[in-house]
């Protein structure tokens, strides 16, 4: 893919934020859950603040007007969750999406679902999208084991449809468990829908039982609310108010709050949201991103321009994502004289700048996440960022929000 052809944002150099509202869009992730628990009990349920993320408006679309095949587009959460949805409504679904979607693996659903009694071919490379699903007409087995290490959304996806198995599920994750905190969420989304569940140890126990329509609010997103952090983090002075956001949190990326206390940012939960103050830097040593692996490439851009020669763990997972992270994040570090660097197998460490250059242009590589990531470089040079509209993905609000907190679209192009 050329970048030449793709449109190019330039933001000017700001380094203090006086109080600003940011209103945070809402999680798409509840979102997509809370969607296919709405579809499995038949839309009889009020949901309320869904995602205006791409990802989640792509999922309302499939799921409303049901085509024969389902194209995600790029989205990761859509194809899983709408894998086993298909399966366990006994449908026949071509499942697609971008040239990128279908270099994500998805095999390890798959085979769980065959275990389960699903019928489901692949039309190209084993292993990977696009295939064919052909319903789950009998239950063969009750027992399922994944591995915990790979991906979240393939447990996700297969729990959700756990309570409409005849036999219910015996769910084991093999090895380390990643990412626990979104296992949580979609168990806690279950039960706010009347499922009942057991997770003892490394297996989760769901019987045979009915969704109970209920009303249902989704909560604003704390990785959308990583940029702002960053954003202070690395300014000079200033305060924002981020709306939305609940102190006890069942978003594992609230975990930015410790993290971004040792880097420079007080937070205060008040009353429909979290005020943010700049203060000293106290310092990061270490984080394990096993369960909060979205919010890495903002903690590595902070640490980067920081100062922070942090060590990174828990990353294995950012290889297969929108693009590959660890080596998207190296490459655009580098114009600024940063790196990630792997010191030993599966920890990175954090090289900080020492100099900046007058500006620095960011490729985004399809993936929504970079591009917001470093817009928090605009605290110390100037920025150019391109493609910007890949923020659609999750936040498309995000540069409207930009200019809220007064910083400048001096050109696109």
């Amino acid at each position: 893919m050329t970048t030449e052809t793709k449109e190019t944002i330039h933001l000017a150099q700001k380094t203090d934020f006086s109080a600003t509202h940011i209103p945070l869009p809402s999680s798409k992730s509840e979102s997509n859950r809370v969607l296919i628990i709405d579809a499995l009990t038949e839309g009889k349920n009020e949901l309320s603040n869904l995602a205006e993320a791409r990802d989640t408006q792509t999922m309302i679309s499939l799921l409303e007007k049901n085509p024969p095949v389902f194209d995600v587009l790029d989205a990761g959460t859509t194809m899983r969750f709408l894998t086993a949805y298909a399966a366990i409504t006994n449908q026949n679904k071509v499942m697609t999406g971008t040239p990128r979607m279908c270099e994500r693996p998805i095999g390890i659903l798959v085979d769980a679902l065959r275990t389960l009694g699903a019928e489901i071919h692949y039309l190209g490379v084993e292993g990977y999208p696009p295939m064919a699903i052909h319903g789950l007409s009998e239950q063969k087995s009750n027992q399922v084991k994944i591995r915990g290490d790979v991906s979240s959304q393939y447990i996700s996806a297969i729990l959700m449809i756990a309570p409409l198995l005849p036999q219910g599920l015996e769910l084991e994750l093999e090895g380390k468990v990643g990412s626990r905190s979104y296992i949580e969420m979609t168990l806690d989304s279950m039960s706010q829908f009347g499922i009942s569940y057991e997770w003892v140890e490394n297996k989760i126990s769901v019987a045979h039982q009915a969704y109970q329509p209920t009303t249902f609010a989704v909560e604003s997103d704390w990785s959308g609310a990583g940029y702002w952090f960053s954003l202070l983090a690395c300014a000079d002075s200033g305060e924002l108010f981020l709306s939305g956001l609940k102190e006890n949190s069942l978003q594992g990326d609230s975990a930015v709050v410790e993290i971004m206390g040792q880097l420079g940012v007080k937070s205060t939960f008040k009353d429909g949201g979290v005020l943010l103050e700049k203060q000293a830097v106290k310092g990061l040593r270490h984080w394990d991103f096993t369960h909060c692996p979205d919010l890495a490439q903002t903690i590595a851009v902070t640490c980067a321009i920081l100062g922070q020669n942090a060590t990174f763990t828990g990353l294995e997972s950012l290889k297969i994502k929108e693009t590959d992270r660890i080596y998207a994040l190296q490459q655009e570090l580098a114009k600024f004289n940063a790196d990630l660097k792997e010191i030993e197998p599966e920890v990175y460490q954090v090289i900080p700048s020492v100099t900046m250059p007058p500006e620095v242009k960011i490729h985004t590589y399809d993936d929504h996440r970079m591009a917001m990531a470093f817009m928090p470089l605009i605290t110390k040079t100037r920025v150019s960022i391109e493609d910007p509209s890949v923020v659609d993905k999750s936040y498309p609000s995000f540069w409207k929000h930009c200019q809220l907190a007064g910083i400048s679209i001096v050109s696109q192009s």
